[in-house]
């Protein structure tokens, strides 16, 4: 007989299994990363310019919460003390590292929106200004005193090192943080067509040739400022696309840049090892914060206008298409009716009493109603059809490849999903059908002869109500 207890043992060890393995894979990806960072570590062996530990910890306390800080901690403390071989200038140094990235998460959460902080120029401007400038002031500031308590550092060089190990630490943010955030943190991944993605492709393959040709590809031998080549490909990237790709650019510029400057190729290769780092840096800094900034501009503005399109075409209060939208509708069906040889039909629908509605129940409730016709429109529907608000309280189906009898069905459809509706007050409605191209060959006449049948429909009811018909 199986005991229910161990399954239920299993469930319980499985979050704890689950945060084990994250806090080991987060500890490694750091440790690599801060090898890999130290390998460029020129005035001294624990500060480098080239810091992507830095944006790792940031993106993992902003996605997966403060909880994950034992793993940078450990792996911030094995990565420094495997270099320099000191315990207490390691320990200090790790705190200072997890310290920062706490830091910078908190003050993204709290003042930038946490994971959507790409989205807005301004919650970019503060990502930019907190985590990366003010939060690196901790990890830089805990480093060095922890090296120069330990005799790794002498006090009169701690300046300019403290400037390097927070140049380091800021780059790393802006550059690393943002890619780990938009393509983990945002939902969902991108959906590309086939066009969208050869274009994706092309644009890295550009991205990549106009790198190497600015840091050193067509002028090997000399060292021009041509970094200026890469604005035309940060430009088409923040057009075309969004931040999460504005953002993947720069990191494969960095990583370009920063292997061609170490090749001594590029405009900032003229200088000392360190210091065409510090410059590149800089650049790199600036550039990338610029590229983000530009990107959420695009994006926001490619939002607004999505929004005024939408509008343009829609009705407020039922979210049903508008007149216009109607009308273009139309056209588009009559021109593919004629090219199919396909019947078209519209059919018109009347609120009746709205006016008593409205003076009866209130202008709230004659809302109500007009959004209760919309709905049952919207369930008698197919996917190919539209719906539309044609007036006041007028409505309007447009029916492709539908014919006359096929369409007093969905009219009666409607009038029947109305009839069951439990809201009060009752609601009827008033049909008229047309059909292209039997009742007419264009929009107007399509929308005339629907509109005779509807009053049709009217009159003879009144004249049921009233006894003049049998």
């Amino acid at each position: 007989m199986p005991n229910p207890s161990f399954g239920l043992g299993r469930m319980k060890q499985s979050p704890v299994l689950r945060r084990v393995a994250l806090l080991l894979a987060l500890s490694l990806i750091y440790y690599l990363a801060a090898k890999l960072g130290l390998r460029f570590a020129y005035i001294n062996s624990s500060v480098t310019t080239i810091w992507p530990p830095a944006g790792i910890a940031l993106a993992g306390f902003v996605l997966l919460g403060y909880r994950v800080w034992p793993a940078i901690l450990g792996a911030a403390f094995l990565a420094n003390f495997t270099t320099t071989g000191a315990v207490l200038p390691s320990l200090g140094i790790a705190i200072g590292n997890t310290a920062e990235g706490l830091l910078g998460a908190y003050l993204v959460n709290r003042f930038a929106r946490g994971g959507r902080v790409f989205d807005r120029v301004r919650d970019i401007m503060r990502f930019t200004v907190l985590a990366a400038l003010v939060s690196t002031i901790v990890s830089a500031t805990i480093g060095i005193v922890s090296l120069a308590l330990g005799g790794l550092l002498s006090w009169h060089d701690a300046p300019r090192v403290w400037l390097t190990w927070w140049l380091g630490d800021a780059v790393g943010d802006i550059v690393i943080a943002p890619a780990l955030i938009l393509w983990i943190g945002v939902k969902p991944a991108p959906q590309w067509n086939r066009q969208q993605l050869l274009e994706a492709i092309a644009l890295t393959v550009v991205t990549v040739i106009v790198t190497l040709a600015a840091f050193g590809g067509l002028f090997p031998t000399r060292h021009y400022p041509l970094t200026v080549l890469l604005w035309p490909v940060m430009i088409w990237v923040a057009f075309r696309f969004t931040p999460r790709e504005a953002a993947s650019a720069m990191l494969i510029a960095s990583f370009i840049a920063i292997l061609r400057t170490l090749h001594g190729a590029g405009p900032f290769s003229i200088y000392a090892a360190n210091e065409s780092l510090v410059l590149l840096q800089v650049w790199t800094g600036i550039t990338a914060a610029t590229n983000l900034v530009l990107a959420a501009v695009v994006a926001g503005q490619r939002e607004l206008q999505g929004t005024w399109r939408e509008l343009a075409v829609t009705d407020p209060l039922t979210g049903l298409a508008n007149h216009r939208q109607l009308v273009q509708s139309l056209e588009s069906e009559i021109k593919r009716s004629r090219r199919t040889a396909q019947p078209l039909a519209v059919v018109l629908l009347d609120l009746d009493g709205l006016k008593q509605i409205n003076d009866r129940h209130g202008h709230l409730s004659g809302s109500l109603a007009i959004r209760r016709v919309a709905e049952a429109l919207l369930g008698s529907c197919r996917a190919t059809d539209t719906a539309a608000r044609f007036g006041g309280d007028e409505f309007a189906l447009v029916l492709p490849e539908t014919g006359e009898a096929a369409a007093w069905h969905v009219a009666r459809g409607v009038v029947d999903r109305l009839a069951t509706d439990a809201e009060k007050p009752n609601l009827s409605i008033s049909v008229g059908v047309a059909v292209y191209p039997g009742h007419g060959e264009t929009v107007e006449a399509l929308l005339n002869a629907a509109d005779v049948a509807l009053y049709e429909t009217k009159e003879r009811r009144k004249s049921r109500a009233s006894g003049l018909a049998p």
